[in-house]
């Protein structure tokens, strides 16, 4: 399952920076074709930032990456907020 989220990840990465440059480039009068570019960009960079979200938390749910250092919550405190 991991593998095929990473190349996913891969995928929808280049989709996000060859749409997006087709985007960019594209001349003033074809705004249909720079619209329909920048959209399929930006779907491509979400899909990619979920994916590569998910292999992060899936590295460090099986040990492979060290886990983000993050403040301990109290046991006093339900919120976690220091007062």
């Amino acid at each position: 399952m991991k593998q095929l989220i990473a190349i996913a990840n891969v995928i929808a990465w280049a989709g996000f920076w060859a749409f997006g440059y087709i985007a960019l480039t594209t001349e003033v009068d074809k705004s249909g074709q720079m619209v329909t570019a920048a959209i399929l960009a930006a779907i491509g960079g979400g899909i990619g930032m979920m994916a590569y979200f998910w292999l992060v938390r899936h590295a460090e749910a099986t040990g492979y990456a060290k886990p983000a250092n993050r403040v301990q919550q109290r046991e006093d405190d339900p919120t976690g907020e220091e007062t």
